[in-house]
């Protein structure tokens, strides 16, 4: 039954945790492997009133900023293919770098977000890039869904400035 759990949220995990601490992708299996660990061993504690995915993710994000803490040397940075997703997604109908060639354009963004505090970064990454809602947002990073939306809307202003 676990194993049912593992296949559904491998890959999705996966992707989070890199896009969380961009570390090798080894680094982030071993993480990943610690966070099924940890639910297996805390399944009881599940509320069933909750949504599982917000529950694991919630364990997610606690072991992957744990180690990234530990292990501080280590950059957070986003990817450049999460850097083109995000400003795909956050571009509005004025093109934020409209004379730019793609590749200077996906550096500028990394770079950008990468420059924001980790609040602001990890609800882009929570809402744009993991496609989670408010709630789960909010069940995830254990803050009232008002402070996520106003985190979402700052986190995009900031973004915005850093990019013009």
């Amino acid at each position: 039954m676990f194993g049912l759990l593992i296949e559904r949220y491998e890959g999705k995990l996966f992707h989070y945790i890199k896009r969380t601490i961009n570390f090798p992708d080894q680094e982030t299996e071993d993480i990943l492997q610690e966070v099924f660990i940890k639910a297996y061993k805390n399944l009881n504690s599940f509320n069933p009133d909750l949504k599982f995915s917000s529950w694991i993710y919630r364990i997610t994000y606690n072991h992957t900023i744990s180690y990234w803490r530990k292990n501080k040397n280590n950059n957070l940075n986003l990817s450049i293919e999460d850097s083109e997703i995000l400003l795909k997604t956050l571009s509005t109908d004025e093109d934020i770098a409209d004379n730019l060639d793609t590749q200077l354009e996906s550096e500028s963004v990394r770079e950008a977000i990468n420059s924001l505090d980790k609040k602001y970064r990890d609800v882009l990454v929570l809402k744009f890039l993991e496609d989670k809602s408010y709630e789960e947002i909010s069940d995830i990073l254990k803050k009232p869904s008002g402070t996520i939306a106003t985190l979402i809307n700052r986190a995009k202003t900031k973004l915005k400035d850093k990019l013009t």
